[in-house]
């Protein structure tokens, strides 16, 4: 995997951030920078999790974040936040992400592993932030660090010499604008080379009812050797909508034939 100069991060009026870290280097679209990034990314226990989690709320669950990090030596300790406040939604009532580090380096407590406060997440996640001190989750190569978007956390500080260096993948309701814009990230000749599970995850596929479609259509189709030039709307409801939709176009006929009798 090839990867960026190490650059400071900065706001768009060129200031330096300090939420991201001046000593952090980050970068995305991993699919497409490696050939392994995918059996992270679908994991069978952890797509398995994310869907057990995540689906009370959604029909289908997508990618959110698929992000490298090397946090350096001199790196502060990064603000501690919940990535679902990004979204803004009604807290404490739904969980819209779930978040997975893989570290692949030691990930210890003078090096900067994650922090991630006890009991802040769920309906705590309205409540004034936790005044005790974070656990240093310390891992290893081989596990995974998960943990809910509501649950406050933060990087530590790296005051060790050598590199902290993982993965972020982060999954969240279908419905909702992920971080990363995967259709930008991954354009339809890019997607066209992942599996159809994979494409689906980046967002090549219809989220019941009817949202992220093409021409009326799932976006995969976009994903085919020709495209049809014209398209034709096709439905994609829940089972509660196509009910009350049969129900409808029944009481439609039923009040045409009797127009039609009274006639």
């Amino acid at each position: 995997m090839r990867t960026p100069k190490l650059t400071y991060q900065r706001h768009e009026n060129g200031e330096q951030v300090s939420f991201y870290g001046s000593r952090t280097k980050r970068f995305g679209g991993l699919l497409k920078r490696s050939q392994r990034a995918a059996k992270f990314i679908q994991h069978p226990q952890i797509i398995g999790l994310a869907r057990k989690v995540l689906g009370p709320w959604c029909d289908t669950i997508q990618l959110n974040l698929a992000q490298a990090l090397e946090l350096h030596p001199g790196a502060l300790p990064q603000f501690p936040h919940r990535d679902q406040d990004m979204w803004r939604g009604p807290t404490g009532e739904i969980e819209y992400l779930i978040n997975v580090m893989w570290p692949f380096t030691d990930y210890r407590r003078d090096n900067g592993t994650t922090l991630i406060w006890p009991r802040s997440h769920g309906a705590n996640a309205s409540l004034p932030d936790p005044q005790g001190a974070p656990i240093a989750v310390e891992c290893r190569p081989g596990s995974a660090i998960i943990f809910l978007g509501s649950t406050l956390h933060g990087a530590g500080g790296n005051q060790a010499t050598d590199v902290r260096q993982g993965m972020i993948v982060s999954y969240c309701l279908g419905w909702l604008k992920p971080y990363e814009n995967q259709w930008l990230v991954y354009p339809p000749d890019v997607a066209r080379t992942f599996t159809p599970d994979l494409a689906a995850l980046v967002g090549y596929q219809q989220h019941r009812p009817n949202l992220g479609n093409y021409e009326g259509r799932c976006p995969s189709i976009l994903l085919g050797d020709d495209t049809p030039e014209h398209l034709g709307a096709i439905d994609a409801l829940r089972p509660d909508q196509d009910a009350a939709l049969s129900e409808f176009l029944k009481g439609q006929r039923l009040g045409s034939r009797h127009r039609m009798h009274d006639g």
